[in-house]
């Protein structure tokens, strides 16, 4: 019994964490006998655990069956090889082991002076990533921009829509927020939409332009240039731009210079999302993916996703700091110090929601140093490779079409219905989608392009190989044929 656990002590801290690491292991070793989906009902969980905390300590063994018994089946396992909903969660070892030296270091790096290191280092792999994505120097901390890491896309986004408002209104005064429009495509992430609603930008004002096959799912700039011209028509104030690399749905990729130029021609703040294919835009051969970012105001991408680095850790790029400060900083008394009072160092606290923010740098300095540049963008393209081969395999199979272009790793396909009868197109692949995850043997998302029920298959989970491809091929050809003959 762990009757005399400390709060700290350097050698309950080896023991205890020992188990823990092995532990944590095991679940790897053996990820794969886990349905990659849980089945549990909801309201499992009240049924297992009692119902208030416990009085006396228990045993860390009997912590870590609990785990075995009950929380394990009410997981869905993000890391299973078997893995290909929504995007990936990268876990690895270098960072996990730089999430367990930040907890172990715990410290709150709100502004310089509470851990300068944290905030220095974070300076500065902002600075190397920015440099392997080849960003502008003007996205560099040399000048008047800098990077800053925000917990997930939605806050980055978030933040730069309260830069870019009051960045406005400082010129147009306060009274114009009721004017203001913000622009995207209706396959940006629906983060845009939370952030308009928390800025105090009017629902009518967020504008959500159509994308359709014509242009992959891509923003028309045709379409951006009406919008706008109506909007200026009407005596509003077009104040913000949203462009996606790599959007949701689709992994479809906005003309990012059509778009600038418009956004420079209108005054706008111009955003760049490319949360998931940010990633493979380290590799020469996608870097022009993201060509246009020079007329960007702000770039985002979340090495959690596809980056071997583990939840939370979205980076954010802007060309004026001030911007981020200006609209973000407060500087009560018992915050102030000399360093910050004197404008030597960056508070990391002005350019972010919270106050508190965690050492997340040493997660993504241990991947960058202990993967190197040439074996991520290797681990990157390998995933790229599975993902054509699952083309390939779709493809060679009639039933199945490809819906739309594949880019990086994901692939939209479905199943054809008999005699093609649409109206019924749409239930057969959300059957199919519940049949093959109900297996528990792989697990698939879906999304609706124009109308249309498509599946998805991300490729991006540490542990994939093609078998597992394969084998992820085999399960949706069987229930295929399942769902067909039973028609």
């Amino acid at each position: 019994m762990n009757v005399n656990l400390k709060p700290m002590d350097a050698e309950q801290l080896r023991e205890n964490a020992h188990k823990m690491v092995d532990f944590i292991a095991d679940y790897y070793k053996n990820i794969e006998n886990f349905p990659v989906l849980s089945q549990v009902e909801p309201g499992y969980l009240h049924k297992l655990l009692p119902d208030s905390a416990p009085t006396k300590p228990e045993s860390l063994q009997h912590v870590l069956d609990d785990i075995q018994e009950k929380i394990l089946p009410g997981v869905t396992h993000w890391q299973s090889p078997n893995y290909f909903a929504y995007y990936p969660s990268n876990s690895s070892i270098a960072g996990f082991m730089g999430e367990m030296l930040s907890a172990g270091l715990n410290i709150v790096g709100f502004s310089w002076i509470t851990s300068p290191a944290a905030t220095e280092l974070e300076v500065i792999v902002l600075d190397w990533f920015a440099k392997m994505l080849k960003l502008p120097e003007d996205f560099l901390s040399a000048g008047q921009g800098g990077g800053v890491i925000q917990g997930t896309a939605s806050e980055a986004v978030l933040v730069v829509l309260l830069a870019a408002r009051d960045r406005l209104s400082r010129r147009t005064g306060k009274t114009a927020l009721e004017k203001l429009v913000a622009y995207a495509s209706d396959q940006t992430h629906s983060s845009l939409q939370k952030a308009c609603q928390i800025a105090g930008i009017h629902s009518e004002n967020c504008r959500v332009l159509k994308a359709d096959s014509s242009t992959n799912y891509a923003l028309s700039p045709e379409l951006l240039n009406e919008a706008i011209s109506h909007d200026l028509a009407a005596g509003l104030i077009p104040f913000f731009l949203c462009a996606t690399v790599g959007t949701t749905s689709s992994t479809a990729v906005d003309p990012l210079p059509a778009l600038g130029e418009i956004a420079k021609r209108n005054g706008m703040w111009f955003h760049v999302d490319a949360a998931y294919a940010g990633s493979a835009c380290i590799c020469p051969e996608f870097r022009h993916y993201i060509d246009g970012v020079e007329d960007a105001d702000s770039f985002n991408m979340n090495a959690h996703k596809w980056f071997l680095t583990n939840f939370d850790c979205s980076l954010l790029w802007v060309k004026d700091r001030n911007a981020l400060v200006q609209a973000l900083s407060t500087n009560p008394e018992f915050l102030k110090n000399k360093a910050s009072q004197a404008n030597l160092v960056v508070d990391y606290k002005d350019w972010q929601i919270p106050l508190g923010r965690r050492f997340r740098s040493l997660k993504l300095w241990m991947v960058l140093r202990l993967y190197g540049l040439e074996n991520l963008q290797d681990y990157i393209r390998n995933h790229v490779k599975l993902a054509t081969h699952f083309e390939s395999l779709v493809a060679l199979d009639p039933r199945f079409e490809v819906v739309t272009p594949r880019i990086f790793s994901l692939v939209c396909f479905r199943l054809l219905p008999p005699q093609n009868d649409e109206h019924c197109c749409n239930k057969l692949n959300r059957d199919l989608l519940d049949a093959v995850n109900s297996t528990g043997n792989i697990f698939i998302s879906h999304t609706v392009l124009s109308g249309t029920y498509i599946l998805r298959f991300a490729v991006g989970a540490p542990l994939t190989e093609e078998r597992h491809v394969n084998g992820a091929w085999q399960v949706l050809q069987e229930k295929a044929t399942s769902l067909l003959g039973s028609l």
